[in-house]
């Protein structure tokens, strides 16, 4: 390499373990190398091979690092193994992606506590940096600080970032307080079917926001002379069109009445974080909230966003399709309880701690242990409901569960247009499920599942449930290009690993 390729490529390594707050000496650590090789390599002294570009992107977790010269990851995986041990559960992905967009609220300092560095988080926290919102790593790389600008510039949005998550439509909420007009391009993130945002508009239009959609882009534009003067109804009792009425909420001067409001573990999570602003809610955990709007918000806040029940569920599931005997610490048990209920009546051995508090001083935990068990399926067919009945991201790992019991399962997945469809890719591994239609599956077992090499489903809960049943079969399993499930899971493979299951990491170079 060149020696001008060789400086820029040590200030891309340099700003990246910066913005994840490293020091020179973690990062060498983390390289099993040198402080003072390190340092050579960002000053542009060294010479470095592709491959350890690629090692420190991963360590960094950082594309810029990665980018052009390591390819999609994928996943190696030795199934048949027993999980044991415990395993904690992570801070909740639809939880910090909220508050990432709420932050936009606050004209002071914003630190949040042990944020999932996830994908999604990633691209946000890179439209955030593109319009001008300051973010950085703090303690060791754990804590996130977010400080805004006096002005947004929304013409430097990033865009291909933005598209890559659907969480940027909850920027419509807090950006209608902060201009007249701006532009979003249309939100991306799982291929889940059509997704209308329609019903974010009923709610929003009543606080005078008016969106065109043209050629990729939301033209928003807003009339700060309406006010909603009646309660909003929404009309779908969905997580993150409740979230975008909070937001706008928030900083509207008077009282908003929201029904048929979620109740949702990540509505209840940005709940408390408004309250931590000085907004009052009422009703939290109702399908009612009232809130008590605050039109300046300026304050330093401090926030812990609270365990994630869907990685719960998910490592719940990996314990009883592997059959092990596995303690997952810190389940947010108030929003598993239905799921644990339908577990418990198909045989699942589990039992659980006393409740103890979550550090946002509201959530309730548990800890929960898994042991291997006998499963029958269920008389009544696996569906979801709005909380508090069965989750809806939750409903995909039932296929693995059921698949691993003794008789016929029908799964009723009515939200999303596709997701049933990639279910079926267990077929593959083993399993014998049979589509109905675009939202009905049928599981049948027991299931003798085999390895296989296969592409990840672009689901991110479907992907996750293929790799658990890779993680039950005999013999070694790849899974290819899993972004999809770095998007919601904080280094799952190394946290797997670390209770017994053989999981390897590879990119093709």
């Amino acid at each position: 390499m060149s020696d001008d390729y060789l400086v820029r490529i040590g200030k891309l390594i340099r700003d990246a373990r910066q913005h994840r707050g490293w020091t020179q000496s973690q990062l060498a650590e983390a390289l099993a190398t040198s402080q003072s090789a390190v340092n050579r390599i960002e000053r542009g002294n060294q010479n470095i091979s592709l491959e350890m570009i690629a090692r420190i992107g991963e360590a960094l977790d950082s594309e810029i690092v990665s980018l052009g010269y390591a390819g999609p990851m994928h996943l190696r995986v030795v199934g048949g193994r027993r999980l044991s041990g415990s395993i904690d559960v992570k801070t909740s992905k639809n939880a910090c992606v909220a508050l990432l967009c709420a932050s936009l609220l606050n004209k002071g300092r914003t630190v949040l506590r042990r944020v999932a560095r996830i994908e999604e988080v990633y691209r946000l926290l890179e439209v955030l940096n593109s319009i001008g919102v300051r973010t950085r790593w703090i303690n060791e790389g754990t804590d996130l600080e977010i400080v805004p600008p006096a002005r947004l510039d929304m013409d430097a949005i990033d865009a291909d970032a933005a598209r890559r998550t659907r969480s940027i439509i909850m920027f419509l909420g807090p950006l209608l307080h902060r201009m007249d007009q701006f532009k979003l391009p249309y939100a991306g993130g799982c291929d889940l079917g059509t997704r209308t945002i329609e019903p974010h508009m009923i709610a929003l239009r009543r606080f005078g926001l008016e969106i065109a959609a043209t050629e990729g882009i939301y033209h928003a534009q807003v009339d700060h002379s309406v006010t909603p003067g009646r309660p909003i109804v929404l009309t779908e009792r969905g997580d993150t069109v409740t979230e975008n009425a909070l937001l706008a909420a928030a900083r509207h001067d008077g009282t908003t009445v929201i029904r048929n409001a979620s109740s949702n573990y990540m509505v209840q999570d940005l709940c408390f974080f408004l309250e931590a602003l000085g907004i009052r809610v009422d009703g939290i955990g109702t399908t009612t909230l009232t809130v008590h709007g605050v039109p300046h918000i300026d304050v330093d806040v401090d926030y812990f966003p609270s365990e994630d029940p869907v990685e719960a569920m998910s490592l719940l599931a990996a314990a009883v399709v592997t059959e092990s005997e596995l303690t997952i610490r810190r389940v947010p048990i108030e929003f598993l309880e239905i799921e644990l209920a339908v577990l418990e009546e198909m045989g699942v051995d589990c039992d659980r701690t006393t409740e103890y508090a979550a550090d946002n001083g509201r959530t309730r935990l548990v800890d929960l242990t898994v042991r291997p068990s006998k499963l029958e399926a269920p008389i009544d067919k696996i569906h979801p409901m709005p909380f508090p009945g069965l989750n809806i991201d939750n409903v995909p790992f039932f296929a693995a569960i059921a698949a691993s019991a003794q008789g016929q399962t029908l799964i009723h997945d009515w939200v999303y247009d596709n997701r049933a469809i990639y279910l079926t890719d267990l077929n593959r591994l083993g399993g014998r499920l049979q589509l109905l239609d675009p939202h009905r599956v049928l599981v049948e077992g027991p299931t003798r599942w085999r390895a296989a090499e296969m592409m990840c489903p672009p689901a991110l809960r479907p992907a996750v449930v293929v790799l658990l049943a890779m993680m039950a079969a005999e013999g070694t399993s790849v899974l290819r290009n899993v972004y999809v499930i770095n998007r919601g899971y904080e280094e799952l493979a190394e946290r797997l690993n670390s209770v017994g299951a053989q999981i390897e990491i590879f990119r093709d170079i």
